[in-house]
């Protein structure tokens, strides 16, 4: 989602200042532009999909004479900072036809009404209150050309005012040579230029500061009348119902989803690609982000009659979920400890061993509330996800038996008051059964690792058709068992992926594979990748191709979405 910022001149003969910045506050275009077409054509990019723009212009005046009922509210509380709003009515000539902001937002299919919850909004707003409440100022700063105000104070107040916005936006290089012009500027007429834009800037962060925090943001007017929004002033905060809490949060959530949704796509793929990677088994990777419902009902809890979420937005941590199923015990904890290595991990917390500590049994599940880490910044494959957290769930597929049914009986069924005690004994007693049985797993797959597996592979519905030129699934993951005796399983579509690159190599029995590995049969490719993890058997087979045919594997077109990850691995794999 865009976060626009519109310095929009009441005509078309001045300037008008355009900004954009991401959801993490990072500012991705920095204009200066005159013309409406111009307007349009400079914000094409940003304004297709989901997006707010906040234009500092009436959009909407009705009033013949005089000041509009949202200009006589802000005024009346931000008048001691000096910050009051200019007065707007259809007497003015630029406002006897409608308004120019209405227009522009009209030509870009904006709703404009400031309640709405579409996904395509524009809002009016006013740089200098904005200013006052953001950055905690005394009165407004001077930086507009009045009489009585020299050059070296305007560009005081301007170098100040932009060394405040520095602290809440992730500035580009436009703007660092904005700030270059300023501290060099000899005409007052040279900062004029600059000050739009800046005034563009500090528009589209309050466009991200109400759709992050409506609740902290005052709309004075309403859309028959004309409406400004600004952050709210310390003390001036009204007392919230309860049920405007809510309902505040899940209008602004419900407005998010869809961007919420490819966050969580993003999520999947991003911990998929990581395991995928370190070469560790597991059965599934699914993502989904909360539904609007789910969220409501959880940010409308009370314990003892007390609120669990005095700000849902940002408490409810698992609105972009990851879940992934593991085989045994011991692929949770390396699934968790690699998610350590290689995103940021806030918050880690062992579900099964907090019941455990508790003195029973129950749900067993690993929850880690990740982001992505500083190297991944930019990367357009998670362009939703940036500046967001996604709760993954790292479990067993016994933990997750139980606890699918475990869920389904407590909270979508109806459990009985005079069974409810008998249902949690039992629900406890197969809890610990499954810990038992999990443990079994781990010993058996333990086992089978340290020595010979005879012909256990994939079954035979997972036998390709014997038109299929590729190495048989089934008979490749018996050779590899016996390649790689200390290597675990690995998932049995990678079987097949890796036999169409092997195919692609010309490869299509067992004594040419055999013969392909043996210049590298003497290598330790464990050693040079330095694993942390036993990597399945797919994986190093797939070292052992790299190693042996080198760039020729990195250019094989199944390898295409990864030849940045395969030229360093191969750099690694050759000392």
């Amino acid at each position: 989602m865009y976060f626009i910022g519109v310095d929009l001149a009441w005509g078309d003969r001045s300037p008008t200042g355009l900004a954009v910045v991401d959801g993490t506050s990072r500012l991705l275009h920095l204009s200066a532009v005159r013309s409406d077409d111009e307007i349009a054509e400079a914000l094409a990019p940003y304004v297709t999909g989901d997006c707010l723009v906040a234009i500092d212009a009436p959009l909407v005046v009705t009033n013949p004479t005089g000041s509009r009922p949202a200009e006589k509210a802000l005024s009346k509380d931000f008048r001691r900072f000096e910050a009051g709003a200019h007065p707007a009515n259809t007497g003015k000539p630029e406002f006897a036809h409608g308004t120019r902001g209405g227009r522009v937002a009209e030509r870009l299919d904006l709703d404009i009404d400031p309640r709405s919850a579409r996904s395509r909004r524009a809002i009016e707003v006013y740089p200098h209150p904005a200013t006052v409440v953001l950055f905690d100022l005394p009165r407004t700063l001077k930086y507009k050309n009045k009489r009585g105000r020299d050059l070296d104070g305007l560009r005081e107040a301007l170098l100040t005012l932009m060394s405040h916005v520095e602290t809440v936006v992730d500035v580009d290089e436009t703007w660092r040579g904005l700030r270059a012009q300023v501290e060099q500027a000899t005409r007052k007429s040279e900062l004029r230029v600059v000050e739009d834009q800046v005034d563009a800037v500090v528009c589209a962060y309050v466009a991200l500061f109400a759709s992050r925090s409506p609740d902290r943001v005052t709309t004075y007017g309403d859309l028959e009348t004309g409406y400004i929004v600004t952050p709210t002033l310390p003390g001036a905060e009204p007392e919230l119902a309860r049920e405007d809490v809510v309902r505040a949060a899940v209008r602004a959530y419900d407005a998010q989803h869809a961007e919420l949704r490819l966050a969580a796509e993003e999520a999947a793929a991003l911990v998929t690609r990581i395991l995928d990677e370190a070469g560790i088994n597991y059965l599934t990777v699914t993502s989904r982000a909360k539904s609007v419902a789910s969220f409501a009902e959880k940010a409308g809890r009370t314990s003892a009659g007390v609120p669990l979420y005095s700000d849902p937005l940002t408490q409810i941590t698992d609105q972009v979920g990851v879940r992934v199923i593991a085989y045994v015990v011991s692929d949770v904890d390396a699934v968790a400890d690699l998610l350590g290595d290689q995103v940021v991990v806030k918050d880690d917390r062992d579900m099964g061993q907090d019941a455990i500590s508790a003195g029973g049994f129950g749900y067993a599940s690993r929850h880690l509330l990740i982001t992505p880490d500083p190297t991944r910044e930019g990367d357009p494959a998670l362009a939703h996800l940036e500046g967001r957290t996604a709760q993954v769930q790292v479990r067993t597929v016994l933990q997750h038996a139980w606890a699918e049914f475990e869920h389904d009986i407590r909270y979508k069924g109806v459990v009985p008051e005079e069974h409810a005690a008998d249902f949690d004994r039992r629900f406890t007693l197969a809890a610990g059964l499954l810990e038992l049985a999990d443990r079994e797993f781990a010993e058996i797959r333990d086992r089978l690792r340290a020595g010979p597996r005879g012909s256990v592979g994939p079954s035979e519905d997972e036998i390709d058709g014997d038109l299929d030129p590729r190495l048989d699934a089934r008979e490749l993951a018996a050779f590899l068992a016996g390649q790689y005796a200390d290597a675990g399983w690995s998932r049995t579509d990678h079987y097949a992926w890796i036999s169409g690159l092997l195919l692609e190599l010309g490869i299509t029995s067992l004594d040419e594979l055999a013969t392909a590995l043996r210049p590298v049969a003497d290598l330790d490719l464990n050693a040079r990748m330095d694993y942390r993890y036993p990597p399945g058997a797919v994986r190093r087979l797939d070292d052992a191709l790299l190693a042996s045919f080198g760039q020729t594997y990195v250019d094989l077109h199944g390898n295409a979405h990864r030849v940045a990850l395969l030229a360093s691995r191969l750099e690694r794999l050759r000392g």
